[in-house]
């Protein structure tokens, strides 16, 4: 399996070849994307983009966790964890090795 991993430089690169913005443009039309999606993320809305995905928010109460190295007992805190739920049609592509 390929080690590549996409970056926003990649993305606002991508965009200033499809759309044909400058690449100053394309990188802030990235930024701004991004930002409005860890906005509304940290609000704790749900972002949902069709044929992709949905990012949400979920709160994950206190509990008890165990060191698996020495069996001794830990308390985990509560805390905020980001999910994603990928669409049929993004499982179905990646599932498929990408073919259009």
């Amino acid at each position: 399996m390929a080690e590549k991993t996409l970056t926003r430089m990649d993305l606002s690169e991508a965009v200033f070849r499809e759309v044909g913005l400058s690449r100053n443009e394309s990188a802030s039309l990235v930024e701004s994307v991004l930002d409005h999606l860890s906005d509304a993320l940290v609000r704790g809305e749900q972002v949902k983009i069709s044929s992709f995905g949905t990012f949400s928010v979920r709160d994950k109460a206190a509990r008890v966790g165990r060191n698996p190295k020495t069996g001794e007992s830990a308390p985990i805190p509560p805390r905020r964890v980001l999910t994603f739920r990928p669409s049929h049609l993004m499982k179905e592509r990646v599932a498929s090795g990408n073919k259009r």
